[in-house]
């Protein structure tokens, strides 16, 4: 890996500690060529401290250590992205990450989804439709995954993408709502899924 530890006087270069389950960022550490090739040597990543101007393994103190999964380099070659699996919380301030932020898998709209489901389970307002399957109980909701299922099965075996895109997404959300009422969310679902992954 070709890095250019020349390019600021200090010899350091940005390293940004993200989450390789996640993809959550956990925060901003800084590497000479010494903390990078001792990051190599024991897996686990260590910094140059600005502050104790030494090279500093991270959890050395707290027992938090960030497990090397890979290092990536950007096209500059003055910027590391390093994956991790943390073993604790990453911050000082005993945060998962140093903007305070959980570390959890972020699903993106899917995430802002499950959120609009909970609130419309909790909120029962009228002319909800979820509002409407969470009342109808467990039956009606499992009954609606099944009838979404087949329907995407059935628009498989035909050639119109939209019908089974629409199809699909149909499914997707009435089996986040059949999470909820079985009081699970997705992220239960894809803790599974890696654990059996990593087997």
């Amino acid at each position: 890996m070709n890095i250019d530890f020349t390019k600021n006087e200090n010899g350091l270069v940005p390293a940004i500690i993200q989450d390789y389950n996640t993809k959550q960022v956990l925060m901003l550490g800084y590497m000479n060529e010494d903390a990078f090739i001792r990051t190599q040597e024991t897996q686990l990543v260590t910094f140059f401290s600005r502050s104790k101007k030494r090279l500093w393994t991270k959890g050395e103190q707290s027992g938090n250590f960030l497990k090397l999964v890979d290092i990536k380099v950007d096209c500059d070659r003055d910027t590391l992205l390093i994956h991790v699996n943390p073993t604790g919380p990453t911050c000082h301030k005993g945060t998962a990450t140093c903007w305070g932020e959980d570390n959890t898998n972020n699903f993106g709209f899917l995430l802002d989804l499950e959120k609009i489901i909970t609130n419309r389970k909790k909120s029962k307002s009228k002319g909800s439709y979820v509002a409407t399957l969470f009342d109808s109980g467990i039956n009606k909701i499992a009954q609606k995954v099944g009838e979404e299922a087949i329907e995407v099965v059935i628009e498989a075996k035909d050639d119109n993408e939209l019908l089974f895109l629409n199809e699909s997404a149909d499914l997707l959300f009435h089996y986040l709502i059949l999470l909820q009422a079985k009081e699970f969310v997705l992220e239960d679902v894809v803790k599974i899924l890696e654990k059996r992954h990593t087997k």
